[in-house]
């Protein structure tokens, strides 16, 4: 066969994979690197909440009055045992959403979630596309932007024996640059549209050529989420109750990252809240109600490999402290994170805090940000993988890494 003509049938059949896998073609391009496991077999997932939610009503400081004046109709009761939509005390000064009882706060008594008030990026500019991408880069905002480096790359190539995935629809901007990674949307996944015999013959077609282990790989990782979908789908049939929505997404990546991957990122959206957001109960609410049912969800199915992992939960801002004119909240500054792990140092609230009151609001509207989310991230990663400072630099440059002693 003449080679012009070869050319043209591979440019054809790549064109045709793009559409038909359930996969991007650019996770097909997994080779080029032997993945392995990490220091104590360490895994890390991060959860995006993109649209920035609002964490004064998820982690609630209920020993500030302020909170309650400023805002008369979203505000959730102080605790109450006896009122099952009051706040659950976490210590004196903070309290849990009533939404979580029966899923973080499991964990929270046994140690298992820390939440780190006041934090976020130095990026003010309040638009979600651009915080978004400032997290994700993990760059100096004061500098170029390279939007061919993320975050979760630069990690990805420090560490010597790692096996990343993004559980997303697209290619996240933190996975941009480095060794490609496997992308693949959890909550989508479908029979394969290349059956075995097809996978077959376009594998034999690269054997010898140099994307043959990146083709080998790309079939592979797809074929190993479709059983691990197909056999919790079995398991559900058979009485199970069956997840919906991100608890469902949540358990298959439990599974996925159980057996095979060990760093992880997957978004779940619809947290911007500007109109009826609600209090206890609510849009919100049932928002919140959904990511707890998957959080505790994914440490479920996660089994034994819970003790080795740590799930990070982020959001581009917070929102403002006030409630506006809607029943809702607009886009803010400073926000709450989340830290979880089977042996996580929890059960409290970490980092630094100040008063909740109007003289300590950021431009008299929002939490301040005291602890930077590279920092966090980074002292996090110094403990988890035993990076050293040339390592963590690397990942986030400048940046030194603030120990909570979580890990």
């Amino acid at each position: 066969m003449p080679r012009d003509r070869l050319k043209i049938h591979r440019r054809d059949l790549l064109t045709g994979l793009a559409a038909l896998a359930p996969m991007t073609l650019a996770s097909m391009t997994v080779a080029g690197r032997v993945w392995a496991a990490p220091k104590a077999d360490a895994r890390l997932l991060v959860v995006f909440l993109r649209g920035a939610y609002d964490a004064a009503n998820v982690v609630i400081p209920i020993g500030s009055e302020f909170y309650y004046a400023a805002r008369p109709t979203l505000a959730i009761a102080r605790p109450d045992p006896a009122v099952a939509t009051s706040a659950i005390a976490l210590d004196r000064d903070w309290g849990l959403h009533p939404a979580l009882r029966s899923t973080i706060l499991p964990l929270w008594q046994k140690g298992q979630v820390a939440f780190v008030p006041f934090a976020g990026t130095d990026d003010v500019t309040r638009s979600h596309f651009e915080t978004q991408d400032t997290i994700e880069l993990g760059q100096d905002i004061k500098g170029t932007r390279d939007y061919r480096s993320g975050f979760m790359a630069r990690l990805a190539a420090t560490l010597t024996r790692v096996r990343p995935i993004a559980f997303t629809e697209q290619m996240p901007l933190a996975f941009q640059g480095g060794e490609a990674v496997p992308n693949i949307a959890i909550n989508t996944v479908g029979k394969p549209g290349i059956d075995a015999r097809q996978a077959s013959l376009i594998t034999s077609m690269y054997e010898g050529r140099p994307l043959a282990a990146a083709v080998q790989e790309g079939f592979r990782v797809r074929d190993d989420v479709f059983n691990a979908v197909t056999e919790h789908m079995m398991e559900a049939s058979r009485g199970a109750v069956s997840p919906k929505g991100f608890e469902l997404s949540a358990r298959r990546i439990g599974r996925l990252m159980r057996e095979q991957f060990n760093l992880g990122f997957v978004d779940v959206g619809g947290w911007d809240t500007h109109v009826n957001q609600g209090g206890a109960t609510g849009y919100l609410a049932d928002r919140l109600a959904e990511l707890g049912r998957g959080l505790s969800g994914f440490a479920e199915e996660i089994g034994p490999q819970w003790t080795n992992t740590v799930v990070v939960v982020v959001s581009e801002f917070g929102r403002t402290f006030r409630e506006n004119g809607n029943r809702g909240t607009d886009h803010g500054h400073g926000s709450v994170y989340w830290v979880l792990g089977g042996a996580l140092k929890g059960g409290r609230i970490a980092g630094d805090q100040v008063a909740v009151d109007q003289p300590h609001l950021f431009q008299n509207r929002d939490y301040p940000v005291l602890t930077d989310y590279r920092a966090l991230l980074a002292g996090l990663f110094q403990r988890l993988y035993g990076l050293d400072q040339a390592a963590l630099h690397r990942v986030f440059a400048g940046v030194k890494g603030k120990d909570l002693g979580l890990v």
